[in-house]
């Protein structure tokens, strides 16, 4: 009789464990759907993630075929999926951007941006999925009097129009600043010797060289000791705290499972996704 009593006993304990554990679960579960309710309600479009980029920065984001193409292009698709949203693309100059994030044109931008004390006051960025390195470009004929950044001071630059490569520019106090809307119109100002040099990054070099000629340019990359890598981040409004916290949940998501390394590898040809 005892051990009956014991049988029924434990039986009814493992029923209740059974009960709990399920119920964690199902709080769980209701917790994560809850998580994801909340982000969507802060899209625009509570079904899609509108993406503000360029459309015309190889290997960031460019055309190919005529469709959308690049690193950033894919890890959009990519955070999209996780979120478990659609993914929607408005191709934007660089220089109405960041405004049209502000005028919520979209979401979030994903466009080789970075962060600056005049951003940060105005606009949330997600955690860097990029550690954007520095490269000095000069005309050939340039090539031996402009040899690291300091040499920048008093001369002509070609930079495009509010980036950290104008602020760094001015900073290094380059006395005339001739603004460009994309890497190849820079490029072409140099070898026209209508500017001294140009400060860009490391990775448009290594794409631009993949398919073009760089006759008469010269390139160097800029050593950390001279400039630290600047850190690539997705630009939010300060209104979509959730969205924020999400994206950077992704990011941290895609680092972990090595996609922001193939990706980098496809469109960089290396690893420009860590530190």
């Amino acid at each position: 009789m005892k051990r009956t009593q014991r049988v029924v006993h434990l039986f009814i304990v493992l029923a209740g464990l059974f009960l709990l554990l399920v119920g964690c679960q199902k709080t769980s579960s209701q917790q994560a759907s809850s998580s994801t309710s909340n982000v969507k309600q802060e899209l625009l479009d509570h079904k899609t993630l509108t993406v503000g980029l360029e459309g015309t920065y190889a290997p960031f984001s460019y055309r190919k075929n005529g469709e959308l193409a690049g690193f950033e292009v894919d890890l959009s698709r990519d955070i999209a999926k996780k979120l478990g949203v659609k993914v929607k693309f408005v191709p934007t100059k660089w220089d109405s951007l960041i405004a049209g994030l502000g005028a919520n044109k979209f979401d979030v931008v994903l466009n080789n941006i970075t962060k600056t004390p005049e951003r940060e006051k105005v606009y949330d960025f997600s955690t860097p999925y990029i550690y954007s390195r520095y490269a000095l470009i000069t005309p050939t004929a340039k090539a031996s009097t402009i040899t690291k950044l300091a040499d920048i001071k008093g001369k002509t630059v070609v930079e495009g129009t509010g980036t950290s490569n104008e602020v760094l520019a001015k900073k290094l106090g380059a006395a005339k600043i001739l603004p460009s809307g994309d890497f190849a119109t820079t490029l072409g100002l140099l070898r026209q010797n209508r500017a001294d040099a140009t400060i860009n990054s490391t990775a448009a070099w290594y794409s631009f060289a993949k398919s073009n000629s760089t006759k008469g340019l010269k390139f160097r990359a800029v050593p950390d000791s001279q400039q630290k890598p600047d850190e690539v981040s997705a630009l939010l409004t300060k209104k979509t705290p959730k969205l924020r916290k999400a994206i950077n949940q992704v990011i941290h998501d895609l680092r972990a499972d090595g996609t922001l390394k193939k990706l980098s590898e496809k469109y960089f040809g290396g690893d420009v996704t860590t530190k």
